[in-house]
């Protein structure tokens, strides 16, 4: 996906259609001069609805819709007839969005199923005929409800990308090249930091035609919890994932401290974090001798980790069994 492309944020107006008018009808036949009131219901102006696409995988379609509009319901009609619904506006959006009110800042819902839906906006009631008004002391009602007024308000819509694992490092860690080699992900790969500008998914394909989604985030530097680097951008998207893959490099002058660091920011940013199934590998490990190796696992004792390449392929099948694993557990 293109970076320009890629959107996880908008802000939209919303205006939900207002409630047709309740009638005042009263029945008038030839042999019923006086028959009564007989008005029936305004129709329910039209709803904002959102509506879950696991196709989707941005909101780039609504970053230049900035107004949306719900049609009015009809007014009643004679004979008791209802008039008919506004109609609905139907807005689809990938799985994982998020809605909230922005006055209030309040938490509306999230999307996370294919075809689920949500009504972001309701629309105004009807308003009631005079048939519903008619008593023993007012046996011919003259009057009946107007309809509701729409509601109409900026709504918030966030991404939270929706994947299994979700790849955690520094920049230049070998996360891209990492999903570029496990999956059909053609992520940009380059030698400098921040290369990645957007998080990238790719379907990892495992044993008897088994699979699961990888989520390349982009790099994590101590102190994103506080808003440096990328900041806070792209890490409302691991919160979404099943299970947290930490890479540290092989050449990285202190492996430990590179681990806690990312820890740390994650632990800032959101303390159940934590609480998710995690891993650690160390990447470009075919720069490194069994003794390095040793050195580096005495240095990790008590931390589950393994030495990976993905330029080699060592131990790339049995990094993807590991996953697996704890992903099933």
């Amino acid at each position: 996906m293109a970076e320009s492309n890629f959107v996880d944020y908008v802000k939209i107006h919303c205006k939900s259609g207002s409630g047709g008018a309740g009638s005042a009808h009263l029945r008038r036949e030839k042999f019923a001069a006086f028959g009564g009131p007989d008005g029936g219901d305004g129709g329910r102006g039209g709803h904002i609805i959102l509506k879950g696409n696991k196709q989707m995988w941005t909101l780039l379609h609504l970053k230049f819709r900035k107004h949306i509009k719900a049609g009015f319901g009809d007014p009643g009609g004679k004979s008791r007839s209802t008039g008919a619904d506004g109609e609905d506006v139907f807005l689809e959006v990938p799985l994982g969005t998020i809605a909230k009110d922005v006055e209030s800042g309040e938490f509306l819902f999230e999307i996370t199923k294919q075809g689920e839906t949500q009504i972001l906006v309701n629309g105004g009631r009807g308003g009631l005929g005079n048939d519903h008004f008619k008593s023993s002391t007012n046996q011919t009602p003259r009057f009946a409800q107007p309809g509701e007024e729409g509601v109409e308000g900026w709504k918030i819509l966030e991404l939270k990308v929706l994947a299994d694992v979700g790849l955690v490092g520094f920049p230049s860690s070998g996360k891209s090249t990492l999903l570029s080699v496990v999956s059909a992900a053609k992520p940009k790969i380059a030698e400098y930091h921040f290369t990645t500008l957007v998080p990238n998914l790719g379907i990892v394909g495992h044993r008897e035609q088994r699979s699961f989604v990888m989520a390349d985030i982009p790099g994590i530097i101590e102190g994103a919890s506080e808003g440096k680097g990328l900041g806070l951008r792209f890490l409302r998207h691991i919160e979404r994932n099943s299970m947290l893959f930490f890479m540290v490099p092989a050449d990285s002058e202190n492996h430990l401290k590179e681990y806690k660091i990312l820890l740390n920011e994650l632990e800032k940013y959101n303390p159940e974090l934590l609480d998710k199934q995690r891993f650690l590998g160390i990447s470009k490990s075919d720069m490194l001798d069994e003794e390095l190796m040793d050195e580096i696992s005495a240095e990790l004792e008590g931390i589950p980790h393994l030495f990976f390449s993905s330029v080699t392929g060592l131990n790339i099948p049995q990094l993807k069994d590991k996953i697996w694993d704890i992903l099933n557990f």
